[in-house]
């Protein structure tokens, strides 16, 4: 038991490390992730093309989510990191093998079905737009030229599996790099010569498939692993894959209806609804795959690891030094993107055909998604912590209630608030999911020694909040007067002083109050820095 403490520690600093690169990488994937849609934006607006692009544009990431990156991935790396550790490399690698071929065989089934019945799933999805004939034929187009797209993205995940237990993660980490430049790199090369330009930009989403999995391929290689042998149709480790997969699916659906509930409200809402929904989705999104995400995949590994050695003091200590570095990051960041949601709105895409009307509802939109980051955030690291032990069955029932309580908070809110209220309601669902999925663990493991935790936020709570209303004056004094002086220059140059006045304040006041998660996360970036 005496090197409990350095067995936590190491596995700690392992985690951070890994954060780091994923973080740094993501960070890369989502400012050209914005480029992507300031590109769009300019070049579509926030209009039938756009709307029926997004739309389309769902179908292959459901799959994607549901049998890929949210299930797959959930099921398949605890098995694969069970077998890693216990029986060695070369049955680890024949499982994998065996996992690559039948998931091979299912992408491509899902993606001829998807072809076919193309105009079954947009009268489904989107009911609105049946009475609207071109609408409806054009994200019929889009559905089919995208859904191949399901195959390369679904051999990237489990590809990305593989790197993450092995303990490569910047390769994965950067595939969505890849798609971005696709997507954006279509928009100007191959749009302009098509009789329906948005056809282009689906495209680019097959081409960045593509490159997607091209990507992984040398990496995996290099790690030891090989295409060429053999492996049974049905090795023992993925029959317990697919045992664990059953409820990871009806986990990631649960998630993925919620986003088509969404989709399927704003249908029913004035056109446009369905882009400022996406828009607001994106901005949270950065914060959200910066840290979040990030932590949520480079802990994985190492609870897996915990709980196949059954260490759940070091699971559980792994798990509170995650959750202080997500709230430590994530409130301010919630904060911040509150206060100057529409000025960050107009900074990245208040031009072309995105014109003022889009950038206020777009901005409306932000508010209410963002209240719900630091939920979104926190329950990354709580479903990975219930994967990590190889239970699938209690996050689903969590996320199936908080969907139903969604619906209903959906539907109630949308008459008073109209999109901004189907953003409300999937934050309040958010918190909700966390605090029955919070119950449930402490249920499962006992006392999660949260003291220590409740006093991290408290401090990150207090530090932010005082920050916020810092930037708040800054803003209101740089903020108008830039932009209406010297346009999108000065509107650039009035929030960077914001933000560097919010970061510098939330350091300070972090600093003052001995914040330990300062000194973590300044250890990653200067880590980072000297890379």
């Amino acid at each position: 038991m005496t090197d409990t403490p350095c067995k936590a520690a190491s596995e700690n600093n392992r985690v951070t490390k890994a954060a780091g690169v994923v973080g740094s990488a993501t960070l890369l994937s989502r400012i050209l992730g914005f480029v992507r849609d300031v590109v769009i934006a300019w070049f579509f607006g926030a209009g039938l093309n756009s709307d029926a692009f997004f739309m389309a544009f769902r179908i292959p990431n459901l799959l994607r989510r549901l049998f890929a990156e949210g299930s797959l991935t959930i099921a398949f790396i605890p098995v694969f990191t069970e077998y890693l550790t216990t029986r060695g490399r070369d049955e680890a690698f024949e499982m994998a093998r065996s996992t690559l071929r039948l998931l091979s065989v299912i992408l491509v089934a899902c993606a001829v079905l998807g072809i076919l019945f193309a105009p079954v799933i947009i009268r489904i999805i989107a009911p609105g737009w049946i009475d609207q004939p071109e609408k409806f034929w054009i994200t019929v187009v889009l559905t089919r030229i995208m859904f191949p797209y399901i195959f390369f993205i679904g051999l990237v995940a489990l590809s990305m599996g593989i790197l993450n237990v092995l303990g490569h993660f910047a390769a994965p980490a950067l595939a969505p790099v890849f798609l971005n430049l696709a997507m954006i790199g279509s928009v100007f090369l191959l749009s302009p010569h098509l009789e329906h330009p948005v056809f282009g930009l689906a495209l680019g989403v097959m081409i960045g498939g593509v490159l997607q999995l091209s990507l992984q391929i040398p990496f995996l290689i290099r790690m030891g692993f090989t295409f060429r042998k053999k492996a049974p149709w049905l090795h023992p480790g993925l029959k317990r894959v697919g045992v664990l997969m059953v409820p990871a699916v009806f986990g990631a659906a649960v998630y993925q209806i919620s986003n088509l509930v969404d989709a399927l409200l704003a249908s029913l809402l004035p056109e446009g609804s369905v882009s400022y929904l996406y828009y607001a989705d994106r901005l949270v999104q950065f914060p959200l795959g910066i840290f979040a995400i990030a932590m949520a995949t480079a802990v994985l590994p190492s609870l897996s690891r915990q709980a196949s050695n059954d260490d759940m003091i070091g699971l559980k200590n792994t798990f509170g030094h995650s959750m202080k570095l997500i709230f430590f990051i994530t409130l301010p960041a919630m904060i911040g993107l509150i206060v100057l949601r529409e000025p960050i709105v107009a900074l990245l895409f208040k031009r072309g055909a995105f014109d003022a009307e889009s950038t206020r509802l777009t901005a409306y939109a932000l508010l209410f998604y963002g209240v719900g980051l630091w939920a979104f955030s926190a329950v990354r690291i709580v479903f990975s912590t219930f994967y990590a032990m190889q239970d699938t069955r209690t996050p689903v029932v969590m996320a199936a209630i908080s969907l139903v309580a969604k619906v209903g908070l959906s539907i109630i809110l949308m008459r008073y608030l109209a999109h901004g209220g189907l953003a409300l309601a999937t934050s309040l669902a958010s918190m909700l999911n966390f605090g029955l999925l919070i119950w449930a663990l402490r249920n499962r493991l006992g006392p999660l020694g949260f003291q220590s935790v409740f006093r991290s936020v408290a401090i990150s709570a207090v530090c932010a909040l005082i920050m916020g209303l810092v930037v708040w004056y800054v803003g209101s004094m740089v903020i108008p007067e830039a932009e209406g002086s010297v346009g999108l220059i000065g509107l650039f140059f009035g929030l960077f002083g914001c933000i560097l006045a919010g970061i510098l304040v939330y350091i300070g006041l972090s600093y003052l109050f001995k914040s330990p998660e300062l000194g973590t996360v300044m250890e990653i970036a200067g880590k980072r820095g000297r890379d």
